[in-house]
């Protein structure tokens, strides 16, 4: 029996059902509902109480203490807006294997090595330090300045920042400390809360940095109460694919910073390294230029990274052609193979077609319509286009060519590379000097082009 006056509430996002449901209404998540007990009283009067500080004017507030530390890893920095601002709570989410334990390793290893703003303090719940030591021998990241604890209690780790007093607290991972003063296994909802706010709140008190490691649902998303992401200052998302040494590391959220910037890094034998021009990786080193491929240039956050764009395009011996896509949007790329049977008049309808990209890259953005458009006609006529063509542009299904956001930036940075030839949309604004830049309108106009370059 239900108590009178007792309530429910979602410890997802927060929401209070009438009555206890197995699926919460709003955030559609499954078994989060949990009962409050009584009711919460009416909000009451509050008297005025003494202030910590006196409120002083913006002006004459001291930023100096604010101001971001550099970790030592500078693709890190460059996500974080130019390093870790003391008092900062960031969480690292990745899917496992991904190499976030390894990037954070590298984090604590080139704080101390600064030695500048004290040690660092690598709390560890899910190895022991046994195993982190063995890795990190491995990696070549040993320094007395790093300190290693493996603990999974909240007011052990209070304990540990009191003893060491550290420049910065690396926590891996939150989801398996637990805090004795709350009920629930380590990884629920309560747990997890209950631990970020406590660490919340230490960050905030002592102005220290602290990084958690955060786990994955199976559809990216981070594990746990959506709150979590509230609490911390910044979200960090480790993406990368188990097959390929690239790394991506993308701001989600960030207080103290732009939220869109991307890091690149690569794993190697003896660690990870950042890679500060990765253009390279997403691109065919070969000297010849072959029929099918083309270059193309997306934009990841701010950052411009060239790629190429490859497709094979061979007889069907099947009722049914074959469509494989790799790194692409299967969705769009059929749309592309649609528009050029019926505008540019290329028979496709027999033909077996499949396109993907180089070194592991994943490109959604319109923005490759044209070089997806090139490639196959290329790889259709077995014709090789030139190596030094780049070429940016969204494909509309009536066959024109659109204009594309930053188109000055993709150019910009293919100039820098070496490339000598472009075709962009038209009306794509101020493009930078020191490449022949050829708008097209239309499909037609850019194959004819693109033959010709």
């Amino acid at each position: 029996m239900v108590k009178k006056g007792s309530g429910f509430r979602c410890g997802e996002c927060g929401y209070e059902p009438a009555k206890w449901v197995g699926r919460c209404p709003e955030c559609q998540a499954w078994g989060t509902i949990e009962e409050r007990g009584d009711a919460r009283p009416p909000i009451a009067r509050v008297a005025a109480g003494a202030p910590s500080a006196p409120a002083r004017p913006i002006a004459e507030v001291d930023v100096e203490a604010a101001r971001a530390r550099h970790t030592g890893v500078s693709e890190l920095d460059r996500v974080l807006g130019g390093g870790l601002v003391p008092g900062a709570v960031v969480l690292l989410a990745g899917e496992p294997g991904v190499g976030k334990s390894t990037l954070l390793l590298e984090v604590a290893y080139q704080w101390a090595v600064g030695g500048t703003a004290g040690p660092s303090l690598y709390v560890t719940g899910e190895e022991s330090a046994g195993q982190v030591r063995l890795r990190a021998e491995r990696t070549g990241n040993l320094n007395r300045g790093m300190y290693l604890a493996a603990e999974s209690d909240l007011s052990a780790i209070l304990g540990h920042v009191d003893a060491v007093k550290p420049g910065v607290l690396i926590v891996d991972s939150v989801q398996t400390m637990s805090s004795p003063q709350v009920d629930g296994a380590p990884g629920g909802v309560t747990q997890v809360r209950a631990v970020t706010a406590g660490l919340v709140a230490l960050a905030k008190e002592r102005g220290l940095p602290i990084v958690l490691v955060g786990h994955v649902t199976k559809d990216g998303s981070v594990a746990g109460p959506r709150v979590l992401e509230h609490l911390v200052d910044v979200v960090l998302q480790f993406e990368g694919d188990r097959h390929s040494t690239l790394r991506m590391l993308r701001g989600v959220k960030n207080r103290f910073g732009a939220a869109d910037e991307i890091g690149c890094f690569e794993l190697v034998e003896d660690g990870i390294v950042g890679v500060p021009d990765p253009s390279g990786l997403f691109m065919n080193t070969g000297a010849d230029p072959v029929p099918g491929t083309a270059i193309t240039v997306a934009v990841e956050g701010k950052r411009p990274l060239l790629g190429e764009v490859q497709a094979l395009v061979s007889k069907s011996h099947m009722p049914q052609p074959r469509r494989a896509v790799s790194g692409l949007d299967s969705a769009r790329v059929n749309m592309v193979l649609a528009v050029l049977e019926k505008r540019a008049g290329v028979k496709l309808s027999e033909m077996d077609v499949y396109a993907a990209t180089v070194g592991g890259m994943k490109i959604t953005e319109p923005a490759i319509d044209l070089a997806l458009v090139l490639a196959v006609v290329s790889s259709a006529e077995d014709v090789a286009l030139s190596s030094r063509l780049v070429t940016v542009g969204e494909v509309g299904l009536a066959g024109e060519i659109r204009r594309v956001s930053g188109t000055g930036r993709r150019i910009a940075e293919a100039a820098r590379l070496g490339f000598t030839h472009a075709l962009v949309p038209p009306d794509s604004g101020k493009l930078p000097d020191g490449i022949r830049v050829l708008e097209v309108s239309n499909v037609g106009l850019a194959l004819a082009a693109a033959r010709k370059a």
